[in-house]
């Protein structure tokens, strides 16, 4: 199927797990996020929530992402402007980010549309996790 950037606009409920296993610890996070249109042309996804390592309590997280439309892809940037990845969203698909010296592996799954999840591994010297984000329609 088809989508564009404008069918992931709005509200969705985020689901995350994440498991670290070079510093064997487990955390969820758990909260909102939202795609709207700026000006420029670009979309804003905004994540707020709360973050929870291990037993400890939960502490407020926010991140901000830049969407932009290059079909079939879309283009996502940091806050700052740098560029991070690009992913097809008609299907499953793979992205890439090398931030050196770590290297970050995505696997986007939309083939329970309008649910969706990313599935980040995290490979470095100082890193090595696995984050699974869950999105369903607010």
């Amino acid at each position: 199927m088809t989508r564009a950037i404008t069918d992931f606009e709005g509200s969705w409920q985020i689901s995350r797990s994440i498991d670290d296993r070079f510093g064997g610890q487990k955390a969820t996070f758990a909260g909102q996020a939202t795609l709207i249109p700026c000006q420029d042309g670009s979309w804003k996804w905004e994540e707020s929530g709360y973050l929870t390592l291990g037993e400890d309590a939960p502490i407020k997280a926010t991140r901000i992402y830049y969407w932009r439309p290059a079909p079939p892809q879309i283009e996502v940037f940091f806050e700052d402007g740098r560029p991070f990845h690009s992913f097809d969203p008609s299907g499953a698909d793979t992205a890439a980010h090398w931030c050196d010296p770590d290297d970050y592996r995505a696997q986007y799954e939309f083939k329970d549309w309008p649910q969706w999840q990313a599935i980040w591994r995290v490979k470095g010297p100082l890193k090595d996790y696995e984050m699974i984000s869950r999105y369903t329609r607010a």
